[in-house]
Formats: structure tokens, C-alpha cells, sequence
């Protein structure tokens, strides 16, 4: 296996997290917008490689994050950011359910 795959350049293990983020029906729009804001401050955030949303176009209430974080510090660090803090409040009544959040490491 090629461990420049998987290892950062400072040795430790770089993170892939997946979130599914499901909207009620009638709160699609403004759950987009917050999810919107909260990507140029993450994409600033240290050990953040990438941070992009996506919208299902098959079912426009589901959202997707889809993260690169250098190490799960990071990561775990991105939960406790004030932007992120602030956003899950403000999410809360919007959405249909709990977020669905996956981590993943590259193996090849």
C-alpha cells in the first residue's frame, strides 16, 4: 500500500468525513443558506484541506458535506469552531433528522 495515500506529511493519518444533512420540506431553502455560510470560515479553519456541499439533485432536502481534514484532531476541532457551533442551533428545527456523519480513511 502507498502510505502517501493515507499519511499527512507531518505522519499522521488524513481524514475524509462524509455528512448527510436532511431538511424538513419546508426548510430546504434555509438550511442550504446556512450550510452556504459555514463554507468559506471551514475552508479557513487549520487542518482543513477541503470542504465542499453539495445538494442531492435527485432530492434537493438532502445536503452533503464532503470533508478532507490533515488529522482527526482537526477534524473533531472543526465541531467545537464558533461558525459551526452557531450553525448546528440554528439548524436544529430545520432538519428531518439527525445528521448522518461518516468518517474515512484512503487505502488506496
Amino acid at each position: 500500500m502507498n502510505q502517501s495515500n493515507r499519511v499527512s506529511r507531518r505522519g499522521k493519518t488524513m481524514i475524509k468525513i462524509m455528512a448527510r444533512i436532511s431538511s424538513r420540506a419546508d426548510s430546504a431553502s434555509a438550511l442550504g443558506k446556512i450550510l452556504r455560510d459555514l463554507v468559506d470560515p471551514t475552508r479557513r479553519e487549520p487542518g482543513c484541506v477541503s470542504y465542499d456541499l453539495f445538494q442531492n439533485n435527485d432530492d434537493p432536502l438532502e445536503f452533503v458535506t464532503i470533508e478532507h481534514w490533515t488529522d482527526q484532531a482537526a477534524a473533531d476541532a472543526h465541531l467545537t469552531a464558533p461558525h459551526v457551533v452557531a450553525a448546528i442551533a440554528n439548524a436544529g428545527d430545520l432538519l428531518a433528522q439527525p445528521p448522518a456523519i461518516h468518517r474515512y480513511t484512503r487505502i488506496s
